[in-house]
């Protein structure tokens, strides 16, 4: 069981929190016809999301043994038969299907078969071209966020989405540079090559600068203060740079290939960070909606 969940890379279904993102920020995730509809849709994502794993591990199998540290993955370990990983995967979209049809929506399927498209490209071949290679991966954050506010019925801020978009950015080229220092003569990855670690490093935080400034400007804009009677939120800015810190401090560690799963998971001050703000969050979202249903 244990080699199936890392077949399925469950712990990467963390990413598709973002699904919820148009629901959180829009102070409605408590409305419970949209709450079930994003879980729903959020579901069925990771189900596809997992089958797209499994075929990329498929078709990387012969590569993956030859590297230090992916020759552990269940296929490319033999400890789970192509056979047996086609069979999970297909199982993993026909489940995703039934869930999806509790919730049918056009768009919400046109950017889930967009998502699909461009992760089957990516493993065809895009992986390997500079630039383009994060930028599908920067594709993918957004559409999570797209795909979630379609099924909730929200419109997302713009500045909410190039918050995303720059931060998307900062998240892959830091995973680049990681990979590139910590790359070897039995590295895989073709698509280092193309990159310097100058170049990785001042894109990462120009990308970093960019997010944090757009998230602050997210928190002081005409629609955030309207729709939340103030400008409190504008109190998180501090505390998602210094997420923004702690994680930039892990990756400059050089311990891990910066792979945004791991750096999270392994740093429980960065957990406790993302907790604190959640909480403030919460509260600035939601407290005074819940003090009013317990009459308080």
């Amino acid at each position: 069981m244990r080699d199936y969940l890392k077949l399925l890379r469950v712990k990467h279904y963390i990413k598709n929190v973002l699904i919820f993102a148009a629901l959180l920020f829009s102070g409605q995730i408590l409305v419970a016809g949209k709450l079930r509809d994003c879980s729903i849709g959020f579901i069925a994502f990771c189900l596809v999301s997992s089958a797209i794993y499994i075929f990329n591990d498929i078709r990387d199998r012969k590569s993956d043994a030859l590297h230090p540290k992916k020759k552990m993955r269940p296929i490319a370990s033999g400890k789970i038969s192509v056979k047996a990983a086609i069979i999970t995967a297909v199982l993993c979209l026909v489940l995703a299907c039934i869930c999806f049809s509790f919730v049918f929506n056009v768009m919400a399927l046109f950017f889930l078969g967009i998502y699909v498209i461009i992760n089957l490209l990516y493993s065809w071949g895009l992986k390997n071209i500079p630039l383009v290679d994060v930028t599908i991966l920067v594709l993918g954050f957004l559409i999570r966020v797209i795909y979630g506010a379609i099924l909730s019925g929200i419109e997302v801020s713009g500045w909410l989405y190039l918050t995303v978009i720059t931060f998307s950015f900062f998240l892959a080229f830091g995973k680049r540079r990681n990979e590139f220092k910590l790359s070897n003569s039995s590295d895989t990855r073709a698509v280092l090559k193309g990159y310097t670690p100058g170049f990785l490093d001042k894109s990462m935080y120009l990308c970093l600068a960019m997010a944090n400034t757009f998230y602050a400007l997210w928190t002081v804009g005409d629609s955030t203060t309207e729709h939340y009677n103030g400008n409190k939120i504008i109190f998180t800015v501090p505390i998602v740079l210094l997420i923004s810190l702690k994680y930039c401090l892990n990756i400059e560690k050089e311990e891990s290939d910066g792979d945004p799963t791991e750096v999270l998971f392994s740093d429980k001050a960065l957990l406790v960070l993302c907790f604190v703000y959640a909480v403030i969050m919460g509260s600035l979202l939601y407290g005074g909606k819940i003090m009013a249903a317990l009459g308080l």
